[in-house]
Order: structure tokens, then sequence, then C-alpha cells
């Protein structure tokens, strides 16, 4: 099963929730970046201004999947930029393949899904990066991911993140109510000896992996505040506003200094 680091993991779009299928009518509102047919125009798209609030970037990934970790090299490299922020989610579905991601979750699958479910191509795979819920690049394309964070834009005031409570300022409403999410992410480098399947006997760097994902609750354009317990175990906060489930990142920001 073993695949070249250039390949590209991709799951059948069979495995996608049959109801999720209705939700192709937004398609028109996301945009696809293929990872080779724009790499050679992604240059001329980085030289844009960059954004005022910082840009949420996403990867999935398993450990189980040899195509990774030219991407998670990647994101490993842009986690000090000011200008971002990079979180790793693992995904379930290639635990099959012999060997279990201990970091993975199901819901960091779903929520995969549910980008696939709003974007023109349907398309879940790993590597695949989602830049404020509104832009993919699959497989490990730095310069489109450049491109798609330099062309990223926020709607919402940015969350002022702190370690027990968030405030969002007042702001334009949101045709409906935005989504609060609460990330619990790690910034340490953690190294994962991998003993079986695709990856197996490579030792794996992971940074800024994803621990947890809760819903705070949901923001209507007024000030707001949330509260929440601190984190522990060293993981930091980051929070955003996301039009509903599998929709574009409003705004993001973290308790990172």
């Amino acid at each position: 099963m073993s695949r070249s680091p250039s390949s590209i993991r991709r799951l059948a779009a069979i495995a996608l929730p049959l109801g999720l299928a209705g939700s192709a009518l937004l398609a028109g509102h996301f945009l696809t970046i293929d990872a080779q047919a724009n790499a050679a125009a992604a240059p001329r798209a980085v030289a844009a201004a960059t954004p005022a609030a910082p840009v949420l970037v996403e990867l999935y990934q398993s450990e189980g999947c040899s195509s990774c970790p030219p991407a998670e090299a990647y994101l490993n490299g842009i986690a000090g930029r000011a200008n971002v922020i990079p979180l790793a989610f693992e995904v379930t579905y290639w635990d099959y393949l012999g060997w279990k991601d201990k970091f993975a979750s199901p819901a960091y699958t779903q929520r995969q899904r549910d980008f696939a479910a709003r974007s023109a191509s349907h398309e879940v795979a790993t590597p695949q990066f989602w830049i404020n819920g509104s832009q993919t690049v699959v497989g490990a394309n730095p310069r489109g991911v450049e491109a798609a964070i330099a062309a990223a834009r926020s709607s919402a005031p940015v969350p002022s993140v702190g370690a027990d409570s968030v405030s969002i300022g007042k702001g334009a409403a949101p045709a409906r109510p935005a989504d609060v999410w609460l990330v619990r992410y790690d910034p340490r480098t953690i190294d994962v000896p991998i003993k079986a399947g695709e990856n197996g006997g490579r030792t794996l760097p992971h940074k800024n992996l994803v621990r947890e994902l809760t819903k705070l609750g949901t923001w209507n354009g007024g000030a707001a505040r949330f509260a929440y317990a601190p984190a522990s175990g060293g993981l930091r906060n980051a929070v955003f506003l996301q039009d509903g489930r599998g929709g574009a990142v409003l705004s993001a920001g973290t308790d990172a200094r």
C-alpha cells in the first residue's frame, strides 16, 4: 500500500454522508486550488497584501498516509508566523492501513467532510489544506497554500483570546449567526515513531496538533464574551467564527504570544 511522497490519498466520494449532498448548492462560493495546475501562477498571487487578521490554515492528514509528511513539514515551518494560525487535524479513515493514529478523532474527520460537502469538488483527501474554510489545496503544495493565505480576508472582528475567555467585538451582522469554536492545540514539536503502515520505520514530527474542538455558542454581530476553563498540559487556545458546518471562517484569533 506504499505510495510515493508526492502522491495524494483520496477518500472515495461515497464516504460522504448522503444527507450532505444538498449542500452542493453552495459550491459556487468556494474555490479549489489544484496542486499542479496552479503552481506556476501562485507566486504572483503571493504578492497580494497580507490580511490584517490571522488566517486559519487547517491541514487534514494521517500518520498512516505516506503522502502527508511533506505537507506537515510545511505546516510545521509556518507555525511561528504572525499572520497565520496553522492547525493539524488528524483523521481516522486511514487507520485500517496498519497504523492507528492516536491523535485522530472522528470529529476532525467529520469536519473535513463538512468542508467537502460545501465545496465544488466534494473532495476528501490527505493531505488537504483548508484556508479560512473557503479555499482548499490538495497535496503538498506550499505555493498554492501561500497564494490562498494572501487572498484570504476576514469579515468579522478578530476574537480576543485569553486564558479563560474570549471576547468578540461588535461588527457587521452575518447573514445567519456564526458558530464560535474553541480549538486547543499543542504548539510543541511531538516526535512520533511510526512502527507499522505506510510510514512504518519513520519518526514524524508533529506541531500545532489539535487536541480539542468545542463549540462555545454563536455570534450575531453584537459584542459577546464566552468563558471556558483554562487549558492544561501546555496547550494553547484558538477561537474562530464560522458560517455553519463546512462554511467559511469569518475571523480567527489565538492566545499565542
